[in-house]
């Protein structure tokens, strides 16, 4: 199948794999960084993804904001967590961090009605 006819997030793991054989030292360095970084520790993951998500509204990408609320749901994040959160990004961003807050907030309905996406979750979930 040519990359042109294939589904972009097929394409982009595809052309991820292929990043990671030609850069193997960079791209795994990234990936030991987000786990170490992710993990249980004094403070626990769910709120560390909950930051990462905060940031990725602030700087305004999609694709990390859904996957870190994944990614926190995973954890077992509630509401009342996600909002909290939410409300930092919006104070941080104002009305266009309500506008990407409601982004983040409709991935995690998403999450719990089991109707995640996993095309759109490659962006930080390697």
């Amino acid at each position: 199948m040519k990359a042109e006819s294939m589904p972009q997030h097929d394409q982009h793991d595809s052309l991820f794999a292929e990043l990671r054989r030609l850069s193997p030292k960079v791209t795994g360095g990234l990936l030991r960084m987000r786990q170490a970084a992710y993990r249980d520790g004094t403070v626990a993951a769910k709120y560390k993804l909950l930051a990462a998500m905060a940031i990725s509204i602030a700087i305004r990408c999609e694709p990390c904001i859904r996957a870190y609320v994944h990614m926190a749901h995973e954890q077992g994040v509630s509401q009342e967590e996600l909002i909290e959160f939410l409300e930092v990004a919006m104070t941080m961003q104002g009305c266009p961090g309500e506008e990407w807050a409601l982004k983040a907030y409709a991935a995690y309905k998403e999450c719990l009605a089991g109707t995640q996406p996993t095309e759109e979750l490659t962006c930080c979930a390697h």
